[in-house]
């Protein structure tokens, strides 16, 4: 399952005002402010990845 956060505007500032409550929220941009059809404004943002440790690898076991 993904999960996307979308932003919609009256126009680009005020999407892009939204869109900066989201990254400061913890997600990270996935679609910067975009004008679509009938003056719409869409911006998205999706939760940030979660990094995997590095130091085993696969297969390895701590015992």
């Amino acid at each position: 399952m993904a999960l996307r956060f979308t932003v919609q505007g009256d126009d680009e500032q005020e999407t892009a005002a939204g869109l900066a409550l989201l990254v400061e929220a913890g997600l990270q941009l996935a679609m910067p402010p975009r004008q679509l059809t009938d003056d719409r404004w869409m911006a998205r943002a999706v939760p940030r990845m979660a990094t995997a440790r590095t130091d085993d690898g696969p297969g390895r076991s701590a015992g």
